[in-house]
């Protein structure tokens, strides 16, 4: 008889245990890179909340910024595991939507972070920067620390890939119509006919990649005196390339990001302003959207009179201009990641 107990008790002890595996949540979160900082602090902000929800998270991510192969590898991954919902930065935000599809035909909620995807509604739901703003505010902010110089800029553009992600478009475009320029078709860069655009080029979002962008538009024109940067670490490595040359006083990097590195930069002048996101509260957010729909079904709702759910933007620098509602490196520091 004691025996028989036991044996039962294992018995329920095991099943127990099955339906605990069973009820799980999980989740999965896939950025472009886990070397960008960006990137590391969004994992960082997941993993927290997935831990606080009792969500068991794997995280994923591209070799490189733009390897599209291994988020899909990834996406398929996660179908075959049985994940609740998936939180991803895309780096082909058009290549990916036949396996984000895929993934939601297989009943897990999918969450665009950072970057919208092409058409936006072709996740669930998308948590990001308002883009578009981020770049409009360093644009704004470069025209009014120019004044009348404004129409003496010699601007270089440093954007993120040929395949044009989103965020590349909307941070690109946002500057531009900032500065006061015409973008032509919004929808992509590179065919404006504004004389003060020096060029193009793309840096892959890291520091060395940024350098040899900023050398490539400097030999078509040595003299000049703006560069919009994608991002922080791309903002970088123009800095290096204009003190290789002798110019880094006399030339305006603006970017978007504010983690503290670029923070820093701000500070030391390395950058003139920068747009600050909160990539924490992003992954946070996305963590509790997939926790929910697995409870009860629910998916999350945009911002009010948005396609997307905003999750903020400020500017950062210590160099304010009328008219650009602006916070100091001080204030940034508080609110940096990274």
């Amino acid at each position: 008889m004691k025996k028989l107990l036991i044996g039962t008790a294992l018995s329920l002890a095991v099943m127990s245990s099955a339906a605990m595996a069973q009820d799980a949540v999980s989740a999965c979160l896939i950025t472009k890179t886990d070397t960008n900082p960006f990137f590391v602090k969004m994992k960082e902000g997941a993993e927290a909340k997935a831990q606080e929800l009792g969500v068991t998270l794997k995280a994923f991510a591209g070799k490189v910024d733009g390897d599209h192969e291994t988020q899909v590898a990834a996406i398929e991954t996660c179908i075959a595991d049985g994940a609740k919902g998936i939180l991803i930065a895309a780096s082909d935000t058009s290549a990916i939507v036949q396996s984000v599809q895929k993934a939601r035909d297989a009943g897990l909620l999918v969450i665009a972070l950072d970057t919208p995807l092409n058409p936006i509604d072709s996740a669930d739901a998308t948590f990001a920067t308002d883009n578009f703003l981020a770049g409009e505010l360093i644009g704004k902010w470069a025209a009014g620390k120019l004044g009348a110089e404004t129409a003496n800029a010699k601007i270089a553009m440093l954007d993120l890939a040929v395949s044009q992600p989103s965020v590349d478009v909307l941070r690109d475009q946002g500057f531009l119509t900032g500065f006061g320029i015409d973008v032509g078709d919004a929808n992509k860069w590179g065919d404006e006919s504004d004389p003060s655009i020096v060029g193009h080029d793309v840096t892959s979002g890291n520091e060395e990649g940024g350098r040899k962008a900023m050398e490539n538009l400097l030999a078509k024109d040595p003299m000049i005196n703006v560069v919009y940067t994608i991002n922080e670490p791309s903002a970088a490595g123009a800095y290096e390339a204009l003190k290789s040359i002798g110019r880094e006083k006399d030339v305006t990097i603006v970017s978007v990001d504010g983690g503290c590195p670029g923070v820093a930069n701000v500070k030391d002048g390395v950058i003139g302003a920068t747009s600050q996101q909160y990539p924490l509260q992003m992954a946070a957010l996305g963590v509790e959207a997939i926790k929910a729909w697995a409870d009860s079904g629910t998916k999350p709702t945009p911002t009010e009179g948005k396609d997307f759910f905003d999750t903020g933007v400020k500017l950062v620098t210590d160099q304010p201009v009328a008219g650009v509602d602006s916070i100091d490196t001080t204030e940034g520091a508080k609110l940096c990641w990274g």
